[in-house]
């Protein structure tokens, strides 16, 4: 039987930061990486927990990431504000632009932060928590691979394309919702792989189009949009918005320009915030107050909102600490002995 270890979210913490600087990652950027794997794992959330050290460390070994790029902030003093990754991870590029973002939007009622050039494997909830922690509504997306097929289609050409809002609540946990517009994230097809078991009916179709339940299959064909067309056209939208507009690659271009899929994509992304108080300035009532009246009902009516899982996870996380299986733990210890030279084919 496998056993569990617990580790405290400040150890693991320190571990996953020196797995990144031993690897050659600068101290600034190993610690918002870590920040968000280590997240992942708090909130129970494994697909973008300690499974993603792997991934980060083939793109460092490939090349094609910079370890040691300084996020530049770019700033006209328009709504729009920008952040030079310089092919760096997406995680210290928003920090270093996540005030900046904040203050124009508290300023101007709406403000947006373009990152480009990023190395992007993490969840968006991320960002939007973030900001709805300073008082702000935010959405983020991105592109990804061309992984997905649009609606009536069979061959992959949108991406997992991501998108995340979030809405401040007083004195509670922020309202955040975060899914893929495919019907499940593709590392959650990888976990399958990985576990060999079957993922569920209506999720992927195999390199001749046919629905498919095996992971390998799915993972050589192309995975599906959620509802149809309707998940296919937002897909679409989050291409345009944080691919084409940007000028940064959309889904099919990231795909080329790493080779295939094996390693992480390098894109842009977009955070768009908003000041609640300055949009109902005139309306004399308060925004805040408004969304609870919406909000404080779901659970009336035994509903749940959404990431309401992922903060119950966060307070056992805390409390208990975090359960790592023996192979998890192992994998630590490999990575933090051998760095770069853990990797197997």
């Amino acid at each position: 039987m496998t056993g569990h270890h617990l580790i405290t979210v400040e150890a693991l913490f320190g571990r996953v930061r020196a797995i990144f600087e031993n690897a050659g990652v600068r101290a600034e950027s190993a610690e918002a990486v870590a920040r968000t794997i280590v997240a992942g794992e708090r909130d129970h959330c494994k697909s973008h927990g300690i499974y993603r050290i792997e991934g980060c460390l083939r793109v460092l070994a490939a090349g094609k990431v910079s370890p040691d790029a300084v996020p530049q902030l770019h700033d006209s003093g328009k709504a729009v504000i920008e952040v030079d990754a310089g092919g760096g991870f997406a995680n210290p590029a928003f920090e270093t632009g996540k005030a900046a973002l904040a203050d124009r939007a508290r300023q101007s009622g709406l403000a947006a932060l373009v990152i480009r050039d990023c190395l992007h494997f993490s969840a968006l909830w991320h960002d939007v928590e973030a900001l709805a922690e300073m008082g702000l509504a935010s959405l983020s997306l991105c592109p990804s691979y061309a992984f997905v097929a649009p609606a009536g289609g069979k061959e992959p050409l949108l991406g997992t394309n991501p998108f995340a809002f979030g809405w401040p609540r007083p004195g509670d946990h922020p309202y955040v919702f975060d899914f893929a517009t495919s019907v499940a994230a593709r590392g959650e097809i990888e976990l399958h792989r990985r576990a060999g078991t079957p993922i569920p009916e209506g999720w992927a179709v195999d390199e001749d189009g046919e629905p498919t339940t095996d992971p390998n299959a799915a993972l050589n064909g192309a995975m599906l949009p959620f509802g149809g067309h309707k998940g296919s056209a937002i897909s679409t939208m989050i291409e345009l918005l944080a691919g084409a507009m940007l000028g940064e690659f959309m889904s099919r271009e990231a795909l080329d320009f790493m080779g295939g899929g094996n390693l992480l994509p390098r894109h842009g992304a977009l955070i768009v915030a908003f000041d609640p108080q300055s949009f109902a300035a005139r309306s004399g009532r308060d925004p805040l107050a408004e969304g609870e009246k919406l909000l404080t009902v779901f659970g009336a009516q035994g509903a749940r909102l959404p990431s309401e899982r992922r903060f119950k996870a966060r307070q056992q996380s805390q409390t208990n600490g975090i359960a790592l299986t023996d192979a998890e733990m192992d994998q630590l210890d490999r990575f933090e002995r051998e760095g770069l030279a853990a990797l197997i084919d």
